[in-house]
């Protein structure tokens, strides 16, 4: 499994905010980013679901200063998962998933 350190990743372009802005356009989409953070030598799980170009994490508290960082602690993405909104108990709304962190920068792999 390819995993993407996020502080070598987000000198060159920030994620994150890239991946919002692709969701702002596409709003029938949940983008859901799987990884974990760096924390005192241990892994933590960190989830970061992107819809209608915000970002929202079930794990962690995020920033929600357009100026920072949406996670100010450094963190490694190991997975990201589409699926079709809105999400129902009964139906798998799942599309594709990738471990590449810049699969999703493209439009195209968001249909």
């Amino acid at each position: 499994m390819e995993e993407t350190l996020a502080s070598q990743t987000m000198e060159e372009i920030d994620l994150i905010n890239n991946l919002e802005k692709i969701s702002s356009e596409i709003p029938n989409r949940i983008l859901k980013l799987e990884g974990f953070i760096l924390k005192e030598k241990q892994k933590e799980q960190l989830e970061i679901l992107i819809f209608k170009g915000f970002s929202s994490s079930t794990t962690h508290p995020i920033e929600i200063d357009l100026e920072k960082k949406v996670i100010a602690l450094t963190y490694i993405l190991t997975n990201f998962k589409l699926y079709e909104a809105p999400l129902t108990e009964t139906e798998d709304n799942f599309i594709r998933e990738n471990q590449n962190s810049v699969f999703f920068l493209n439009e195209e792999n968001w249909i």
